[in-house]
């Protein structure tokens, strides 16, 4: 018998039960989070250092948020996600880690003073969704990139309502925003507007600014 290795190779008909568990997951998460507000969800690479530049300026980030009343959310690991809930838990703010289990990298950081642990990847991105009124995304791998394009296509397909994705460190990005560009949106894959929905931002005090005033309009 085949083992079963991943997560979805576990459900199956004879094993429907694991529906409630599903279902059980969505409820304790949503109960969790039901107080949190103005949440601004950030995401980068778990591999990022301590001394590393966009470590110090996500900390700086978080902690300007938590100032101008805004919650921080990350996915609770290392790296851009501990500078994250560090900022935000020493600025005194409301400090959110959603930790999965992983088979590499992802060790709960301890700045998280809102917790939890989910089973399923799907159930852990609804709740980034749901509760954020901002995406920063910073320099990361393919875990990074893919909460970026998720949540540009559920604004794109109008799934969800838009709201300001960051991303942050031009340097970083400018070689995927010409790909984007010269090659996605020349062949007609995309719209014009639809690169209107990404912000290229190097100073955390430039992402407050912009928030505050997209709040406002």
């Amino acid at each position: 018998m085949r083992e079963k290795q991943y997560v979805i190779d576990a459900i199956s008909i004879e094993e429907s039960w694991r529906l409630f568990r599903i279902m059980a997951e969505f409820v304790d998460a949503i109960e969790e989070l039901s107080h949190v507000e103005q949440a601004v969800s950030i995401f980068g690479s778990a591999r990022t250092e301590p001394g590393d530049e966009y470590y110090a300026k996500t900390e700086q980030l978080a902690k300007l948020l938590v100032q101008k009343g805004f919650s921080v959310i990350t996915g609770g690991g290392p790296g851009i996600m501990e500078a994250a809930n560090k900022g935000a838990a020493e600025a005194g703010g409301v400090s959110v880690g959603l930790n999965i289990k992983l088979p590499l990298e992802q060790v709960p950081n301890p700045y998280q003073n809102v917790e939890l642990d989910f089973k399923y990847f799907f159930i852990r991105k609804v709740m980034f969704v749901k509760y954020a009124v901002a995406y920063v995304i910073l320099p990361g791998g393919f875990g990074t990139m893919d909460e970026l394009f998720e949540a540009l296509t559920l604004i794109q397909t109008r799934r969800i309502k838009s709201f300001p994705v960051f991303l942050m460190g031009s340097d970083y990005w400018q070689g995927l925003l010409d790909w984007l560009r010269r090659t996605m949106l020349t062949d007609g894959k995309i719209d014009e507007e639809d690169l209107e929905l990404l912000q290229v931002v190097d100073e955390p005090e430039e992402i407050v600014r912009r928030l505050k005033r997209y709040l406002i309009l």
